[in-house]
């Protein structure tokens, strides 16, 4: 419920949880893309889901806290332009 009420459309979402419930709240909150973080990688349903979505998943071995930082650092800001 947390991520409906804060995610922007087209936003990033990072997770260290791999279940298909994450893809499909990320598919109703119109995430443009989910990040796997600390070296978690999804069962070939999540992925399977993911491809019947359209929807971009990478993996990260940084943790939440790092990916997060780095993708500040490189221009990707919150919803109010700043974390």
């Amino acid at each position: 419920a947390d991520i409906l009420s804060a995610v922007a459309k087209g936003a990033a979402l990072l997770t260290g949880l791999t279940t298909e419930h994450v893809l499909r709240t990320a598919k109703v909150a119109d995430v443009a893309v989910v990040i796997f973080v600390r070296g978690k990688k999804p069962d070939e349903p999540v992925l399977e889901l993911a491809r019947s979505y359209n929807l971009p998943v990478l993996l990260t071995e940084y943790s939440l806290f790092v990916a997060s930082g780095r993708l500040y650092l490189n221009g990707l800001r919150g919803l109010d332009g700043s974390w």
